[in-house]
């Protein structure tokens, strides 16, 4: 009986195959479904769907996880292996992978490994159980967790042993009572993801936790506005970083969204006399951002983090101020060509939540996305268990750093912040004019044919370093009383 079915039913699927094949062969376009292959190939099935999400909801789609495209061209940066002219590093010689965040505050931040969890918000962004989880493999691993933008959460205080907390625009942690207990501040007037777009979390999407944390009344909107309260001019900004660095002695930095005048913002922030820069490149994530902001608006990490180390070092602050890079860094290669491109540390955000879900996803599928366990919103948010997904990311990021470990050994070298351009090349001739990274198509000493403008007298044996950027334009805050 069940062979009879069967076949019935293959004839059945056959007849029905060989008939819809029939018709998109034979029918002219106007009347075939072909015609979507041509047009969702000129449009992009993701610009497709996104076109549709518009005219159903007459409002921006939020996307989560920042934007698909992928600006930074890491896989054009190569690591220079050696053996004799510098020989590797012995096996039984540690790598150093400690890195201390603002060094001459009173209170710097020292964490075992140069990556760090990317702001991301309780409420806003994730449920309770996923900041929990993400602070305790933190934790585990000597590392620091950010609060993003939302107010101290007392359960996440206490399973992080680092915590860096963020002076955000939504007012939440702005509080002494609230950033006095934190490791290091974060000033964020942007990121990469949405710039400084204001931002609305609906009363119908906030709990009871939710309201209670945020101090929210019953009915009232959580809103992130352009502006962080109380900075209005450059003056505002001067006296908010030296206030917060007299009153609590931590580590006080900016996070800025990446961008063209980032020399010109980094001027405003050395004037502050901020101990560390977060530059938040285009390729940054964000629990969900219009597709524009998220695709068209910024600067690639790659260049945004080249470029802030050199203005860090012709403003002879590289020593003083810490560096570190975010936005789309995914792999421990790209981690570690940030930092080789001068970053002391760098975030990570989108592959922290990944490996948080890790093998978790299938309690979600096949009828609601993985990220339902984790954002605050998700169906299945209450299912996500805890300490398995602390155990996964604390595995991803051991694996992370064995990684890095294994090429500073190829490289020769003792320690991951003893890693800078002079181990990398590239096969891209802009990319080395733009960052200083030699060419690998010709030899060391054969770059001024390529590049005229580097001098003989200025070649050193195996690295070239190109002249710098211009001076950024005069700039001149206002005076501050």
């Amino acid at each position: 009986m069940l062979r009879l079915i069967e076949k019935w039913l293959r004839a059945a699927i056959d007849e029905t195959v060989d008939r819809a094949l029939a018709r998109v062969v034979r029918d002219e376009y106007p009347e075939s479904i072909g015609e979507m292959v041509g047009a969702l190939r000129k449009v992009g099935g993701l610009n497709a769907l996104e076109i549709t999400m518009r005219a159903a909801q007459g409002a921006p789609a939020p996307r989560p996880l920042g934007s698909p495209l992928r600006l930074s061209p890491w896989d054009k940066l190569l690591f220079n292996p050696v053996h004799l002219c510098r020989f590797p590093t012995p096996e039984n010689v540690p790598i150093d992978t400690a890195v201390t965040i603002g060094p001459r505050a009173r209170r710097p931040l020292t964490v075992a490994i140069p990556v760090l969890i990317a702001g991301m918000s309780f409420g806003g962004a994730l449920s309770k159980r996923a900041k929990i989880a993400l602070a305790r493999a933190a934790t585990a691993v000597g590392t620091a967790t950010n609060t993003g933008e939302a107010p101290l959460l007392e359960e996440e205080r206490a399973a992080a042993r680092l915590l860096i907390g963020q002076y955000n625009r939504g007012g939440w942690l702005n509080r002494p009572e609230q950033y006095r207990r934190v490791d290091a501040i974060e000033i964020q007037p942007g990121q990469g993801a949405q710039g400084s777009t204001p931002q609305r979390t609906s009363a119908r999407n906030i709990g009871p936790d939710f309201r209670a944390a945020f101090g929210l009344e019953p009915g009232q909107d959580a809103v992130i506005h352009s502006r962080l309260p109380g900075v209005n001019s450059q003056a505002d900004f001067i006296r908010l970083v030296r206030r917060l660095r007299a009153e609590t002695g931590v580590p006080v930095g900016v996070k800025l969204a990446a961008t063209h005048h980032l020399e010109r913002e980094l001027a405003v922030a050395l004037e502050a006399g901020v101990d560390f820069v977060t530059v938040d490149g285009a390729e940054g994530g964000t629990h969900g951002g219009a597709p524009t902001l998220q695709d068209d608006v910024g600067l690639p990490t790659l260049y945004a983090v080249a470029r802030a180390r050199d203005f860090l070092v012709r403003q002879k602050a590289a020593g003083d101020v810490s560096l570190i890079a975010a936005g789309g860094l995914i792999t421990p290669g790209q981690m570690l060509k940030a930092m080789a491109l001068g970053a002391d540390a760098v975030y990570t955000g989108t592959a922290a939540l990944m490996t948080l879900i890790g093998e978790q996803a299938a309690e979600a599928l096949p009828f609601e996305p993985p990220t339902s366990l984790v954002v605050y919103t998700g169906k299945r948010t209450g299912e996500l268990d805890v300490d398995r997904a602390a155990r996964s990311l604390q595995r991803f990021l051991n694996a992370c750093v064995r990684e890095m470990e294994m090429v500073a050994v190829t490289l020769g070298r003792t320690a991951l912040s003893e890693i800078g351009r002079s181990d990398l090349c590239t096969l891209d001739p802009v990319l080395a004019r733009a960052t200083g990274v030699q060419l690998g198509l010709v030899a060391p000493d054969r770059q001024h044919r390529l590049f005229p403008e580097v001098a003989p007298d200025r070649r050193l044996p195996g690295w070239a370093e190109p002249p710098g950027p211009p001076a950024a334009e005069p700039f001149s805050a206002e005076p501050v009383h």
